[in-house]
């Protein structure tokens, strides 16, 4: 059996754009039960596939990686299997024709798991803008790599964009960080990701207790893990660049 290859996040998304030319090839899904099978034309199922997609294409290419056991936290896959603090590696997949709604995390379940695990937050998003045919014929519109505070962004009433429902806040959801420009602008920065986590934590009664010392915590776990200290602003020195004042007409 062949050695299998190291590659890194780049390579991956280098190699199915350039090189197997992703965005010009069709595919398909099917379902085979019994002595019936059809094609599949709902666009949901789409996303879940892809990622399983991935796994296989890794494979086919002798490409060594390890799958994450944990699905309720990034990343899907490991691309170092003998050390999973680096190679980290989210697959995600969105009808194009619409504004990305996968979710990033859990708000809460995140904000204590970099606590603990800090090099989560190096974690490369793998991008799949998908677009699916009436005839269920699906191709990739375009494809990212991505940063995790370079898909974020911060909305009317929270300094993160998260899942607001029923007072409750759920999932860090991504933004449309393609296209015509919203109101809101991606974070340009980690440390500026990091502020908009804690503020919302502060700002958040369900994690107001969790905000106490959390700033100090991150800074010390990335420390200790990366030697080198981030310096995270603080958000209202941050506020009008990521939630610009509504302008009002004269």
């Amino acid at each position: 059996m062949a050695e299998l290859i190291r590659i890194t996040a780049e390579q991956v998304y280098d190699h199915l754009l350039n090189i197997d030319k992703i965005k010009t090839v069709e595919g398909q899904i099917r379902f085979f039960l019994g002595d019936v099978n059809i094609i599949v034309r709902q666009k949901d199922v789409v996303g879940n596939i892809i990622q399983e997609w991935l796994e296989g294409w890794l494979r086919k290419n002798n490409i060594a990686f390890a799958p994450n056991t944990n699905t309720q936290m990034p990343p899907d896959i490991f691309l170092n299997p003998d050390n999973h603090t680096e190679g980290l590696l989210e697959v995600k997949a969105f009808n194009y024709a619409a504004s990305p709604g996968f979710d990033i995390a859990d708000f809460r379940a995140y904000a204590s798991e970099i606590l603990e695990n800090p090099y989560m937050l190096h974690t490369k998003y793998l991008i799949f803008g998908y677009s699916m045919s009436d005839e269920g014929i699906v191709t990739i519109k375009d494809l990212w790599l991505k940063n995790v505070w370079e898909i974020c962004r911060s909305m009317d009433g929270w300094a993160l964009n998260v899942q607001y429902k029923n007072k409750v806040i759920q999932k860090i959801r991504p933004a449309k960080w393609f296209g015509t420009r919203s109101k809101f602008p991606m974070f340009s920065s980690l440390e500026d990701y990091l502020s908009a986590i804690e503020e919302t934590l502060f700002s958040y009664p369900d994690t107001h207790e969790l905000s106490k010392g959390w700033r100090k915590k991150i800074i010390a776990a990335y420390k200790s893990f990366y030697g080198r200290v981030l310096t995270i602003p603080r958000w209202d020195d941050l506020a009008d660049t990521y939630q610009p004042p509504v302008k009002t007409k004269k």
